[in-house]
């Protein structure tokens, strides 16, 4: 590991020992887990701390661990995940957090900390169903108005749940319930009887 990285693991063990649930170093990146409760105050620590002055957020996203490997070791089922710049001394930071409840996942917005998180809470919000509490204006932005669901779900089927299509009769774009039968997405190999009988004449 690096100096920076070992003195900005250093820094956030010190600044945030009560309340980091993960400090994970891996691969050349940093991992901050925080509990939902603190995640807005951690954020706004992150920014204005001269230490830290992590002025940027780079990218925002939520995530299904539902079927991970790992699930049961996480505490829950969504989690929210920032990518964090500190142009002042060159590092990255990744700061997850996991919603209380995986029926209803809710966690504060960061908007009124890094006004570019807008735009990726609404993705997040869209396509997993996470909902941002203080977010300014928290609406689809991927998806359709009448859309139903989340998409990356990882119970989401991969058909959907309704088709759109050009009704001629109508003159009109219709919705209807999906047609398409489901099927298994692994691919079909065909071979030769023979296909693996190399010098069995």
């Amino acid at each position: 590991m690096s100096s920076k990285l070992e003195n900005l693991t250093r820094c956030l063990s010190e600044k945030f020992a009560d309340d980091i649930v993960r400090l994970i170093d891996a691969a050349g990146e940093v991992t901050l887990e925080v509990r939902s409760e603190n995640y807005l105050a951690v954020a706004e620590s992150l920014r204005d701390d001269p230490e830290l002055a992590f002025e940027q957020l780079v990218d925002l996203t939520g995530v299904d661990y539902s079927v991970h490997a790992l699930a049961d070791s996480f505490s829950g089922r969504f989690a929210v995940v920032s990518h964090l710049l500190s142009i002042r001394h060159n590092v990255r930071l990744r700061l997850r957090t996991f919603a209380e409840d995986s029926d209803f996942p809710m966690v504060a917005s960061l908007c009124a900390v890094w006004p570019s998180a807008n735009w990726f809470e609404r993705e997040a919000f869209d396509l997993f169903g996470v909902m941002f509490m203080g977010h300014p204006d928290l609406r689809r932005i991927l998806t359709d108005y009448g859309f139903v669901g989340h998409p990356f779900r990882k119970d989401f089927p991969v058909s959907g749940f309704v088709e759109m299509r050009y009704d001629q009769d109508l003159g009109r774009v219709i919705y209807q319930p999906v047609s398409i039968e489901p099927r298994e997405n692994t691919p079909r190999i065909v071979r030769e009887d023979s296909y693996g009988d190399v010098g069995h004449g």
